[in-house]
């Protein structure tokens, strides 16, 4: 079969090139359902279903709240750009084999000139070839799946989940929280939003009905990406006008992480000084989250977007199903407000961490900033381990942390990208897969000892070569 027959042709040959994946090697353990649960099946959650299969890791398990495979991840649903925001050269869940990356994929379908003429990846071509990469390598993901709750039972966990409304317990050995944007925290609405009936407001990580805004008086608080793209989506849909709210002076233009987008910093990220990860940290806040051009000319062709730079919202009341707003001394009314103010970080407000959040070790509790560079924000970021796993705040407190690794954005501080996304992938999932397998190793080394020491049967015995021996001549005087 030809290639261009086969769009899959360069996958298949990367799989057979690559051979069969390894046996686990993993000892089962009386009682234990997983060596490893996944928590979340969107892109991250694949791709370390994937990496850990290679590894040899049997036993693992991909769970998503998602009712199907439509619902899951942000691509389709809370997802609102055209183009990732991320070059399309990025190495991603692909793990280093270019026949499974998004370029193969997209050439085989589309042809190399349209993956040329592209300067950045297509929003829903991105969750296509998500969708192809799921299936293609059969990836299972048990939709339905919500992970209510982590309880630590000695050297596992007891897994307290939400199976499509039915209460179950499940065991795991490790944990990995690829679980998104608020996976240790959640949606930060400002609170002169949050008061409002929630008919008159939502977060841009919600489903929003932007078809039921047409006609509509609309106002967006944000700066960032986010915001920006809820901005065009409303005005796309038709609404009467969008007024956009920032808080900075001036927009947010300055990319100043693309300082340490080289291989140097980006692979020994982890051996920096603290002081030196705080500072670009704080760095990158205070300059702020940068939209893309094409996000900010996506809304400014529309007359009737209003941009309200330096805008504070004092205060806001619902009258008559209208949202009633003084910004900066001004009055305003609005029939529908979307806040894509980004979110915080609190392992305490997530159910399922609240068992323990009280023992997770976190930036302000390792490193003290000089009093200007103090930021209680980034204090709260929890103080991640090389492999992204949770540390604890009281040596011998809490040893079973270091099970648990948080894939999310929650590891910005000790990581210095935005982890969970495309730039995260090429370093972090090979240093989260290799530390697991060390830890499950290590932890049945007793086993292993005995596997290393058994017999092995010979592939041959001496009749394969007596013929052949040199036999020394003798002779007699």
């Amino acid at each position: 079969m030809t290639h261009r027959a086969d769009p899959d042709y360069d996958a298949r040959r990367t799989l057979e090139l690559l051979g069969p994946a390894p046996e686990n090697w993993v000892p089962d353990r009386p009682g234990i359902d997983h060596n490893v649960l996944i928590v979340g099946g969107g892109q991250t959650g694949c791709a370390f279903a994937f990496a850990l299969r290679r590894a040899g890791i049997g036993r693992v398990s991909v769970i998503d709240t998602a009712s199907d495979a439509a619902k899951a991840g942000v691509w389709l649903n809370r997802a609102r750009m055209n183009k990732l925001r991320t070059p399309k050269t990025l190495v991603g869940p692909e793990g280093g084999l270019p026949g499974l990356g998004f370029r193969a994929w997209y050439e085989a379908r589309f042809g190399e000139a349209s993956y040329q003429d592209i300067d950045r990846i297509p929003r829903e071509r991105w969750a296509e070839y998500l969708a192809w990469y799921r299936a293609f390598l059969q990836i299972p993901v048990r939709y339905g799946t919500r992970l209510v709750r982590i309880e630590a039972q000695g050297s596992h966990f007891r897994l307290h989940l939400d199976v499509n409304g039915v209460a179950q317990i499940e065991t795991a050995r490790k944990v990995l929280l690829c679980n998104g944007v608020a996976g240790n925290g959640g949606a930060f609405v400002p609170p002169v939003l949050a008061q409002l009936p929630k008919s008159l407001v939502a977060h841009t990580s919600e489903a929003i009905d932007f078809a039921a805004l047409r006609g509509q008086s609309v106002a967006v608080l944000g700066g960032a990406a986010s915001a920006f793209d809820a901005a065009a989506t409303a005005l796309e849909a038709g609404a009467s006008e969008v007024h956009l709210f920032v808080r900075r002076k001036t927009l947010a233009a300055t990319p100043v992480s693309r300082a340490r987008a080289y291989p140097g910093a980006y692979d020994n990220y982890f051996d920096l000084p603290d002081a030196l990860r705080w500072a670009q940290a704080l760095r990158f806040k205070r300059s702020g989250s940068t939209a893309p051009p094409d996000s900010v000319e996506r809304v400014t062709r529309f007359e009737n977007f209003y941009l309200h730079p330096g805008s504070q919202w004092e205060s806001a009341r619902e009258a008559a199903g209208r949202i009633h707003a003084v910004v900066s001394g001004e009055s305003f009314s609005f029939d529908f407000a979307i806040a894509g103010t980004g979110y915080f970080i609190d392992p305490a407000a997530r159910p399922e961490l609240a068992d323990f959040a009280s023992h997770v070790l976190l930036w302000r509790d390792r490193f003290t900033p000089a009093e200007d560079d103090r930021d209680d924000e980034l204090g709260a970021h929890p103080y991640l381990g090389a492999a992204l796993e949770y540390k604890e705040k009281v040596a011998g407190s809490a040893p079973y942390l270091k099970d648990i690794h948080v894939y999310n954005p929650a590891g910005f501080v000790s990581a210095g990208v935005p982890v969970g996304d495309v730039p995260s992938m090429k370093r972090d999932i090979p240093s989260v897969v290799r530390r697991i397998s060390r830890d499950l190793f290590l932890a049945d080394l007793e086993s292993h000892a005995n596997r290393l020491a058994s017999d092995v049967p010979a592939e041959f015995d001496e009749s394969a070569y007596a013929a052949n021996v040199w036999r020394r001549e003798t002779s007699s005087a």
